[in-house]
């Protein structure tokens, strides 16, 4: 049974928990699980925007593609019906995406790996590249644990299939570990920081905005960060049907250039998107701040290039040698190179407020 906390700690802890509850698994990328609907796709139908006679079916995250967005000024006057799918993470949305349920949504760098593996009908058609300080693996303050190395036999939290869970597997291997060398607790972030929070687990992998808000809120501090160890790169994956019919595959030039123009508004307003950010998810407007300027606002739109399919290929590998997917495939062919025009190299520099936060 979980200790009864007392007073202000316990009422922040509850905010914190119901926050978390609330948030998308996939912000910059993505856990397993979701409630799921009627039709199987994982995902809560949303509003519409727009006008027209096409509509263009996307799947989306709590405070993600579409907050963003709006924020901007980005669906006004759009020429095409937008129709909001809301899914709790990444893997589902990707179910929803090889279902034809979903012509397209945004997720991180490792759910198309796991989604490949099961030889799901997708395809990568734009990528970002942000700064990596918001891939933490977090203990608590007063844990004795100092690097990374110390992590053998110990216990761990982690989305299955997130980007935090190939960052926990660079980083153990930078460390000389491998998973085998610890426990893996493979938790959703809620559960994950009742866990953290009741010292059921020693550490814990995850990301921005749940590094920001636990750094925050639940007295914790970063172990390592994926800086350096990991891409940074997350994808706007469609699905082949809609690439191969005229006006949507329009509509998804449309869209990526749109998602384009709001990133860019968002480096430049880091306040207002935290304000818009922290509305849509019941995040403090602190912790949102925090979690633009560590990593959200960083991002940079990209191409889906050779070296973006080559560092992606490095995370198959992995997951295929450690036989956490069940079959090893060319990332290659889930890449649709189309609107990849006049965008640099995958490889560029993420943007930057300064000192990381």
């Amino acid at each position: 049974m979980r200790p009864a906390l007392t007073g202000g700690r316990a009422a922040g802890r509850r905010r914190l928990a119901l926050a978390l509850a609330a948030l998308p698994l996939g912000m910059a990328l993505t856990a397993c699980g979701g409630a799921s609907r009627a039709d199987g796709t994982g995902g809560v139908g949303g509003h519409t925007d727009g006008k027209g006679s096409l509509t263009l079916n996307v799947g989306d995250q709590k405070g993600g593609s579409e907050a963003m967005l709006r924020a901007a000024g980005e669906l006004d006057d759009l020429p095409y019906k937008i129709k909001w799918s809301t899914f709790t993470s990444g893997p589902p949305l990707l179910e929803a995406v090889n279902a034809g349920a979903v012509d397209v949504g945004a997720v991180g760098n490792t759910p198309p790996v796991f989604a490949g593996a099961a030889h799901s009908k997708i395809k990568v058609i734009a990528g970002s590249h942000s700064r990596s300080d918001g891939e933490a693996i977090l203990v608590k303050k007063d844990s004795p644990l100092k690097s990374p190395a110390e992590l053998k036999g110990k216990s761990i939290a982690v989305a299955q299939g997130s980007s935090a869970n190939y960052q926990l597997v660079a980083s153990l291997k930078a460390a000389g570990l491998s998973p085998k060398d610890v426990t893996l607790n493979y938790l959703q972030p809620a559960d994950a920081l009742a866990a953290f929070t009741r010292g059921k687990v020693d550490a814990w992998a995850v990301w921005d905005p749940y590094t920001s808000q636990a750094l925050d809120q639940s007295g914790a501090r970063i172990l390592t960060t994926g800086q350096g160890l990991v891409n940074g790169l997350s994808f706007q994956v469609a699905a082949p049907a809609a690439l191969d019919d005229r006006a949507k595959a329009g509509a998804l030039k449309d869209y990526t250039a749109r998602l384009r123009r709001a990133q860019d508004w968002v480096f430049k307003h880091p306040a207002d998107w935290a304000k818009a950010w922290a509305k849509a998810t019941g995040l403090p407007e602190e912790v949102a701040l925090d979690a633009v300027k560590r990593t959200r606002g960083t991002a940079v739109p990209v191409a889906v290039d050779k070296a973006a399919i080559a560092s992606e290929q490095r995370i198959v590998d992995a997951f295929a040698a450690l036989k956490l997917i069940p079959r090893s495939f060319d990332f290659g062919e889930l890449v649709d190179p189309r609107f990849n025009g006049g965008l640099p190299p995958s490889g560029t520099a993420p943007r930057t407020y300064g000192k990381a936060h």
